[in-house]
């Protein structure tokens, strides 16, 4: 286990009480409660709150499982990597649909600003201009929304089934027993909280001195870009330790909630948001590459798809540069969560 390191816990910007096993018990019952809580919601809601409640779900699934990951040696092992396991299943499967639905919202968007049109991309199949980009836009926007439409069709079943199923009426009966029975280890009550948030913390800025924030640094730097027309792997490749760093920030925030931090370091949040803008990006200019590999498409079609390729790889180097500007302020102390 990592020392609690003075400069670190400041870098990350929290520092908390010790904290004790009732803390992390509160916590974990608290989650779970919401966790049943939204699962009611959504047996109960219509279409609408569907979505809504599915999010609280898939929410309080990060935190226990995130939780049960960071303290896991206060906890039953077997049981806390089985929980664990099941609810990273459940979290992932629900998540699917929504990212889908945001992704190809994403990309018309951003097709229909490249076009220079007001109309939406899909409708001008048939009346494109012509200029290259807007009638390749139009075809690529509709090629975008047939296969994304059919992904997330596919994944709102799987999900459906998921809900439906013994796997998933299990995981629900282990939180439902989490919520009033947390099993610890026996000696888990002479342990404290803090040194293994502080090990997270720790992981957390060691993953951030990996990335390459000098060169983020620099505005219209071209380093998302590269290898971009390289094997399919390359710029997911490049983008790993990145969506790493986000993770790590994710378990580092459920950490500091488990210890009674009320506030998150404002600059910790506008990091954490860079992060989440640099995935969909990443995953948005992914969808693009896949499209434009579909056979016997259009050369303006193909051409519109690597416009667009570019341009989501252009924001996802616009995240990193908004990460390196938070992460700076982070470590000039600027950033304390207040317990």
């Amino acid at each position: 286990m990592a020392q609690r390191n003075p400069d670190r816990s400041k870098a990350a910007g929290a520092d908390p009480a010790d904290g004790g096993s009732e803390d992390l018990v509160r916590y974990l019952q608290d989650q779970a409660t919401e966790f049943l809580r939204a699962l009611r919601q959504h047996r109960e809601s219509g279409a609408p709150e569907a979505s809504s409640s599915a999010m609280a779900l898939r929410r309080a699934a990060r935190r226990i499982s995130g939780t049960l990951h960071t303290f896991r040696p206060l906890l039953d092992a077997s049981w806390s990597d089985e929980l664990r396991t099941e609810l990273a299943w459940l979290s992932g499967t629900l998540a699917r649909e929504h990212a889908y639905a945001e992704r190809l919202e994403r990309l018309l968007t951003a097709l229909q600003r490249l076009a220079g049109s007001t109309a939406p991309i899909p409708a001008q199949a048939a009346t494109a201009g012509t200029g290259q980009l807007t009638v390749g836009a139009a075809k690529a926007g509709a090629l975008l929304d047939r296969q994304l439409t059919l992904a997330r069709t596919r994944a709102h079943s799987t999900a459906l089934q998921a809900l439906g199923s013994s796997r998933f009426h299990a995981v629900a009966d282990g939180v439902a027993v989490l919520a009033s029975d947390v099993p610890l280890r026996k000696d888990a009550a002479a342990h404290r909280l803090a040194p293994f948030a502080a090990d997270v913390e720790a992981r957390l800025c060691d993953a951030v001195q990996t990335l390459p924030l000098v060169r983020a640094g620099h505005p219209y730097n071209a380093e998302a870009l590269v290898h971009g027309l390289a094997s399919d792997g390359a710029p997911e490749t490049q983008d790993t330790p990145w969506h790493q760093v986000r993770l790590l920030l994710r378990l580092h925030r459920y950490a500091q909630e488990a210890l009674g931090v009320r506030d998150f370091a404002p600059h910790l949040v506008t990091a954490s948001r860079a992060l989440d803008r640099h995935r969909d990006a990443a995953e948005a200019a992914a969808a693009a590459s896949a499209a434009a590999r579909t056979p016997r498409i259009a050369p303006a079609t193909a051409y519109a798809l690597g416009v667009l390729h570019a341009d989501q790889r252009h924001e996802v180097e616009a995240a990193r540069f908004a990460f390196k500007g938070a992460w700076q302020r982070v470590e000039s102390g600027a950033a304390v969560s207040t317990p």
